[in-house]
């Protein structure tokens, strides 16, 4: 397990992003109060739902705060990362925002490979995993097989022998009325839920084209140490290494494809090709990552879904799903819809980090289930395909990707492990080549 973003040189930045999302905490759980939540006895025998964080990076510390302001009877009461330094200063600036709902003693807060073995073990009943996307699905399958509910973040396989471990996990979890939600956000969002209603109900006719950008500067960028190993620093700048990230396309890009998908009702494309590279990152600190992506999916009725994700310096960027149908566009970042139908979403606006949280406890608390395993799997497969095209230069159906040998990094990995990139003499990492990189 390794943590979402760990680095002392760059903890400026991270504590900025975390406290960015800590300071509106008081507002948005003001609001998540005015939601119904369902109050009744869960499988603990008391009114605590016993929380425990694996990874306590930005994302994991966030998810922490969203989890405990979507319920204030709820306990952050352990915690996991392989760096002892992110972990106390996860805890220490939980404990500062959510006092009274952070309870993790010293004896539950676990360091190492095996810690979110220890977190699973510890007697909690919600785990949130939130480190390091590789680990996601042997994460996942663990918590489910110690019959735990589940919260975890996109994208939940990097290469398609991770899709299958996922698959099963939420089989597994349907079968043990546990709850699995996924960290896809857009999905609860309140005015982007009603949007697509509208679509899905023929707002703008029938869908004949979808286009969807992620388009940013890069972030988390954590310069070396030179105290740091090889495999240390990659694993505390985790975000540019495929192996440990699944490139930006599954970083940034699928929160795109995935509400793409979830118009085309999470039915898989057909085939995909696209193209990418890097054009403009260049130093030791981009790992081996592209910078830029582009990716094209054809579904079925011939519905072709347009996919752009760029982070690079000084560009324009945008972050928009353009919906084109035989009556009219729909824009659902700005939740309209323009043409014969005229529309806009003027409800309310509640933090969507914290509305699944609100979601996942209300289905512990009364009983019923929530499982988002169809478009876990569908939305990941969508980005490891994306890089596979992409990396490769080459077509590929979805049966053939779904059937590739196709691996990002090693099965298993601790500090031990040869790094699975180097760089040159000059600190640079190599990158795939599009018409050289071999992948079937």
């Amino acid at each position: 397990m390794a943590t979402q973003s760990g680095s002392n040189v760059n903890s400026q930045a991270s504590r900025r992003d975390f406290l960015k999302l800590s300071t509106a905490a008081a507002g948005a759980a003001a609001m998540v109060g005015t939601l119904p939540l369902v109050r009744s006895v869960h499988a603990a025998g008391d009114d605590t739902l016993k929380i425990g964080l694996i990874g306590c990076g930005g994302r994991g510390s966030g998810a922490a705060a969203n989890a405990l302001n979507a319920d204030k009877n709820a306990k952050l009461v352990a915690m996991a990362d392989i760096f002892g330094d992110q972990l106390q200063k996860s805890r220490e600036e939980l404990q500062k925002i959510k006092e009274g709902q952070v309870a993790v003693a010293d004896d539950h807060c676990f360091v190492g490979f095996d810690a979110y073995q220890k977190v699973i073990d510890s007697g909690v009943d919600v785990v949130l995993i939130a480190c390091a996307s590789r680990f996601h699905p042997r994460y996942l399958k663990a918590a489910i097989d110690a019959g735990k509910h589940v919260f975890v973040e996109k994208p939940h396989a990097l290469d398609p022998a991770g899709i299958p471990i996922v698959t099963a996990a939420c089989e597994d979890a349907k079968k043990k009325n546990l709850n699995v939600v996924s960290g896809l956000c857009w999905r609860y969002d309140a005015g982007m839920q009603e949007t697509v209603k509208r679509v899905m109900d023929g707002a703008i006719g029938d869908i004949v084209a979808i286009q969807e950008t992620y388009m940013r500067s890069p972030y988390r960028l954590i310069p070396r140490d030179p105290a740091w190993s090889e495999i240390e620093y990659q694993y505390r700048n985790w975000y540019h290494f495929n192996w440990l990230s699944g490139d930006d396309i599954a970083q940034s890009l699928i929160h795109s494809m995935d509400k793409g998908s979830w118009l085309m009702r999470d039915e898989p494309p057909v085939w995909a090709f696209g193209q990418g590279g890097r054009a403009a990152s260049f130093d030791t600190v981009y790992g081996d990552v592209f910078d830029h992506h582009s990716i094209v999916y054809e579904y079925a009725n011939g519905v072709r879904m347009y996919a752009v994700g760029r982070a690079q310096k000084s560009c324009y960027d945008e972050v928009s799903d353009i919906i084109l149908g035989t009556k009219g566009r729909a824009d659902l970042m700005n939740y309209k819809i323009d043409g014969v139908t005229k529309w806009r979403y003027e409800g309310p606006k509640e933090s969507m980090y914290d509305l699944e949280h609100v979601a996942l406890f209300n289905a512990i608390r009364s009983g019923k289930t929530i499982n988002n395993g169809t478009y876990m799997v569908n939305s990941s497969m969508l980005a490891i395909i994306g890089q596979m095209v992409c990396y490769s230069g080459r077509k590929f159906t979805w049966e053939e990707a779904l059937k590739s040998k196709y691996t990002v990094g090693p099965a298993d990995c601790d500090f031990n492990t040869k790094p699975f990139v180097l760089p040159d003499d000059k600190g640079i990492y190599p990158v795939p080549m599009p018409g050289f990189t071999d992948i079937s």
